[in-house]
């Protein structure tokens, strides 16, 4: 019978059982195959590209490596893959049977009315039983039972533990897939707010010279104020530049101390004092320039969205651990060791023990429970189909506008150099005319708020220029890679 035991328990261990989940069939993307404003060229995926080689400022490389990390969403998504790792563990731990090993002692006392029951049924399930002691119209029983079993193991029939394991395990691989795209935001998270740094900078040095040149002019016009050369209306002229210029000043001071403290926010460490020296927003070296064309397909291989397609395929599971519940189900119960009224007898020879309870339950009646179980199964595969459908029309179009801008950023930048040049030629030229005595301040003026204006418009198209290479290259699921393929 020993070996009768172990034999079924083999058996319950390598049954093999089916599945009820649906055939999953991966939803059509509703995109264009091309994208607009690109051409279909031979060249790496932007998602192959490392983004040490995209991002080629020493800088901006070691706060990335920073935020990799240190980054509290990055830690997150990664400890979401630890949890995610043990549960789907405890989930395939359903697919075979708990073996523990446990001992008993059972002490019973019953009157002498009820003794004769007693003694045919104290051991419990009658594998043996005794009375240890008697008196005063009453009786003690005693048993003791050490074994090795399994309780309750459920024999996966219609695969309802199995559809359920690979529910786990797809989620598990859907936070894998967040991880990557975690990663993938904060990269370009810490690269935009790099360059927005860098471009307050930029607006902080230009209102200093600006402010500079004021002040200068504001000291000339006041000694020819003085000496009755210049108007009161030129002098006060002067003086509102210099306000103006002061407080743009104040106002890119704090940008610029406001936007470091972003950097530590997103680094999850305090800036380092030995990071390489400071970028140039003028510099050619900040980026790389991505492939010019490739299909939209690429879409599918995002991680956002493998992660979507990922919690699709477990809600595509699930349905089968839904259907599964309609059919009957099996579970065993069983035991091998040995018992015996006295604890010195246990390992006795004639003591050994073994117990083995199949139950098997048929759904007859649930109240609706199975079928509305069923009906929410398939409505939030439903649900998450829709989500998927919308993840890459999303994406499809976050790719579609970073192109866009990519030519027609090209050309307002040309546009505002070519701004700033005339304007500041017509500074130079209004200035010159000032000195001479030709015209009066308020042409100086005009000029200078011209120049000034223009040169913060250009630092801004410098910057959203680079801020949109940045989405394209996290738009085409860059940023995962450190160094390319």
């Amino acid at each position: 019978m020993k070996h009768g035991l172990f034999a079924i328990f083999a058996v319950a261990i390598g049954l093999v059982s089916c599945t009820l989940e649906p055939r999953y069939q991966r939803p059509h993307a509703a995109i264009a195959p091309q994208w607009p404003q690109a051409t279909v060229a031979a060249a790496p995926a932007a998602s192959d590209v490392g983004w040490r080689d995209f991002f080629s400022d020493a800088r901006l490389q070691k706060l990335i490596e920073l935020a990799v990390l240190h980054n509290p969403d990055a830690r997150v998504a990664e400890l979401n893959i630890a949890a995610a790792r043990a549960q789907y563990q405890i989930q395939k731990a359903s697919l075979f049977p708990a073996i523990s090993a446990s001992g008993l002692e059972e002490v019973q006392k019953y009157p002498s009315s009820v003794s004769a029951i007693a003694s045919s049924g104290a051991a419990g399930g009658g594998t043996t039983a005794g009375t240890s002691t008697s008196g005063g119209g009453s009786s003690v029983f005693r048993y003791f039972d050490v074994g090795v079993g399994f309780t309750s193991y459920e024999l996966d029939l219609f695969g309802k533990i199995r559809s359920l394991d690979h529910e786990r395990l797809q989620q598990y691989l859907g936070y894998v897939e967040t991880r990557r795209s975690a990663q993938i935001s904060v990269v370009a998270e810490v690269a935009s707010a790099y360059l927005t740094l860098l471009a307050d900078q930029k607006l902080l040095q230009i209102t200093r010279d600006t402010l500079d040149s004021q002040q200068d002019s504001l000291k000339l016009i006041q000694l020819s104020f003085d000496g009755g050369v210049a108007t009161a209306l030129d002098f006060n002229q002067a003086k509102t530049t210099v306000a103006t210029a002061q407080a743009s000043l104040a106002q890119y001071e704090r940008q610029v101390a406001q936007d470091q403290n972003a950097l530590v926010v997103l680094l999850g460490v305090p800036l380092p004092d030995d990071l390489p020296a400071n970028g140039e927003l003028d510099s050619q070296t900040l980026l790389t320039d991505l492939p010019a064309g490739m299909p939209s397909e690429i879409l599918a291989q995002r991680p956002d969205i493998l992660a979507a397609e990922h919690n699709l395929i477990a809600a595509n599971a699930n349905i089968g651990a839904a259907r599964a519940a309609f059919f009957p189900s099996i579970s065993l119960t069983g035991n091998f060791g040995t018992a015996s009224t006295q604890l010195s007898g246990l390992f006795e020879r004639g003591s050994t023990a073994w117990s083995f309870a199949p139950q098997i339950s048929v759904p007859l009646f649930a109240g609706g429970a199975n079928v509305a179980g069923l009906h929410l199964a398939k409505t939030q595969r439903d649900i998450l189909t829709t989500q998927y459908e919308q993840s890459i029309q999303s994406a499809f179009r976050e790719v579609a506008d970073a192109l866009a801008g990519l030519g027609t950023l090209d050309r307002q930048l040309a546009a505002d150099q070519a701004l700033v040049d005339a304007s500041a030629e017509s500074y130079r030229l209004s200035n010159m005319r000032f000195t001479h005595g030709v015209d009066n301040y308020l042409g100086v003026l005009d000029s200078q708020r011209l120049l000034f204006s223009a040169q913060q418009s250009l630092v801004n198209v410098k910057l959203a220029r680079l801020q949109n290479l940045v989405t394209l290259y996290k738009a085409l699921g860059g940023g995962w890679r450190e160094r390319g393929a």
